[in-house]
């Protein structure tokens, strides 16, 4: 397994979002709702990244019996690599929260 390197937050949305089987347009609309609006990801960002997971072996094609619609979904190394960066980003809040409190940021 390579070394993990973190994830960009469009990188870490999508794949979250690929928990669960999705196709873009519900990996989109899932990251808009979610966030209530506070994080967009565009169609092009979102096939671009998609595209690079894929080459990545991140997430594969789910077999589903709409064809007109590609759905993905994690792989073991994906969820292995978004768990690790889940990780790394509590270790972010704590500091920053442990931060706020003592007045040091």
């Amino acid at each position: 397994m390579k070394s993990f390197e973190p994830l960009t937050d469009s990188v870490f949305y999508i794949m979250a979002s690929l928990t669960e089987p999705r196709h873009g347009y519900a990996v989109m609309t899932f990251v808009e709702e979610t966030t209530k609006g506070m994080f967009v990801i565009g169609p092009a960002s979102l096939y671009t990244i998609i595209k690079k997971l894929l080459k990545e072996q991140l997430i594969v094609l789910h077999d589903e019996s709409d064809s007109r619609r590609k759905v993905y979904t994690l792989t073991k190394i994906g969820r292995q690599t978004l768990e690790a960066d889940i990780v790394r980003r509590k270790v972010m809040i704590e500091m920053a929260e442990k931060g706020l409190k003592r007045g040091n940021l």
